[in-house]
Formats: structure tokens, sequence, C-alpha cells
């Protein structure tokens, strides 16, 4: 949200002591809003940013200046500016074929095709409000009593039965077979992506976190998949690289508009420094 302040006349006996109004938010005295208008925090930083480029184009004359002292809404001509001039200014190194070989060796997991397991899992759901130090304590229970070389057979399925709050539950925790484009992001990475991945059948030995909550994990059955060479996955390696080291760029640049910037009602990163990573 934008900053607020206390007004009134200064009395304390006034009714309007201690009342709170919206600051408006602005870059160089450009108010990103109306006075009065409260902003989500992300539509207030996507409003900053995009009159930060506005600014800087109207200062290298690709823009004309704003008649007012409220950050205008741009048109689609405007933006093509913006974007045009982004493109100018933003340079990002082409990778090296040496770069793209490297990437390759130190990613395979990631590129391999028609791996999958077979899995099944308790969920511990982390929802508004959980205890999630208890939860916790709960998870690691079960995960060490479901690792042991003594835990009768069915155990996981009863546990899961019990305790996971996944719909998989009524079937023991079973998921039958995924793969990495099946699973949550944090959930591919552990189980495919790492370079202790590739573990045996069982229980996975720790607990696995995701935006769901955590989960013990046991595989049931693994398809190793096969790796294309890297002449097969060179130009998607190249085009990778080239999204990352655009957006390394972009960033740094808007890091230097904010640095030379005076930013009012808002906290963004900023940097006044050409040198800045």
């Amino acid at each position: 949200m934008t900053e607020r302040e206390s007004v009134g006349c200064g009395s304390a006996h006034c009714a309007c002591s201690g009342q709170m109004q919206i600051v408006p938010a602005s870059i160089n005295g450009i108010a990103l809003h109306e006075p009065g208008e409260a902003l989500d925090a992300e539509t207030l930083r996507e409003r900053a940013y995009t009159e930060l480029l506005r600014q800087r184009a109207v200062h290298l004359d690709l823009l004309p200046r704003a008649s007012g002292l409220v950050a205008p809404t741009l048109n689609e001509a405007e933006r093509h500016v913006i974007e045009a001039m982004t493109d100018d200014e933003v340079a990002s190194p082409e990778p090296t074929d040496d770069e793209c070989r490297r990437y390759y060796e130190s990613h395979k997991n990631h590129f391999i095709v028609g791996q999958a397991l077979q899995v099944r899992h308790i969920l511990f759901a982390v929802t508004p409000g959980v205890n999630v130090h208890a939860l916790t304590q709960r998870a690691e229970a079960a995960l060490l009593e479901l690792i042991r070389k003594d835990v009768p057979p069915g155990r996981f399925e009863q546990l899961a039965t019990e305790l996971s709050n996944c719909p998989s539950s009524a079937e023991g925790g079973n998921l039958g077979w995924v793969t990495p484009e099946d699973c949550a992001p944090e959930l591919a990475n552990e189980l495919f992506f790492q370079s202790d991945s590739r573990w045996g059948m069982g229980v996975h030995p720790r607990l696995v976190h995701t935006r769901f909550g955590l989960h013990i994990i046991e595989v049931l059955g693994r398809k190793k998949g096969t790796l294309p060479a890297y002449e097969e996955v060179a130009d998607a390696i190249r085009q990778r690289l080239q999204h990352q080291s655009r957006a390394t760029a972009l960033r740094q640049y808007m890091r230097l508009l904010v640095g030379q910037a005076r930013v009012e009602g808002i906290e963004l990163e900023g940097a006044d420094s050409p040198l800045v990573q």
C-alpha cells in the first residue's frame, strides 16, 4: 500500500487530530496515483517502473512531457516507443557455444526426456493459521517411522489415509506415474533435477517442501528416460540463456533508473552506479 501520514490542525482537542491521509507515491515529483486512491503493492510497483521508463523516454526526447502532476496512462504507441528505447539501451550479450555446452553439462537432468516416477505421498498442508512448527514435528515423526527398517507392510497407506491433506489419501497417497511437468516446480526440482535426485526406490529420506506444504514421498517405480545429445537441445539452451541474460540486464537497467530518480512513498531497489551487478 502507499504511505500514509497524520494530518490535522495541530490541536489535540480537535476532531481532526490523528486522522490518516493517503500520501501519493511519486517519481521525481510526479504522483503515481490520484490523492486518496489506494493501490495494492504490486500495482503501485508496476506504475512506478512504467513511470521511470516514461520519464527516461521524455529525457531522451522520445516522448513529450506530461502536462499534469499525476503519471499519465500510456497509449499503445507510447508503449511501443518505450519498448524500442529499452531494446536500444539494454544490451545483453549473446551466449557463446562454450557457455551453452557448460550449461548442458551442468544441467543434464533437465534435458532428460521420457523420465517418470511412480510415487505416493503424504501431504501436510500449510494453510493460514496453521502452527507450522507443530505441523513439521508431526511430519518428521511420520517420516522417521516410515524410514525404519522394521516398518510393517501397509503402514505408508495407513498414515496417508490418516494424515494426508491430499485427495490421494483415499488411495493410500498414490499419485501414479508423474513426470517433471506434472509436479509443482519445487517437487520436480527435488525429485528429478537435483544432483542427488536419482536415489533408488523407497521413502525419500527427507521432507520435501513445496508451496502446498510438507510431503513425505515414496518412489514405487522409475522410468529413467534418455538424454538427448547436446546438438539436439543447443537451440533451446541458447534461447534460455538469452532470456536469462536479458532479464538480468533489464533488472540492472531499472535499478539504475531508480537510483537516479527521487522516489517517494514506495520502496524500490536501486543503484546509482553503472557497475551494479
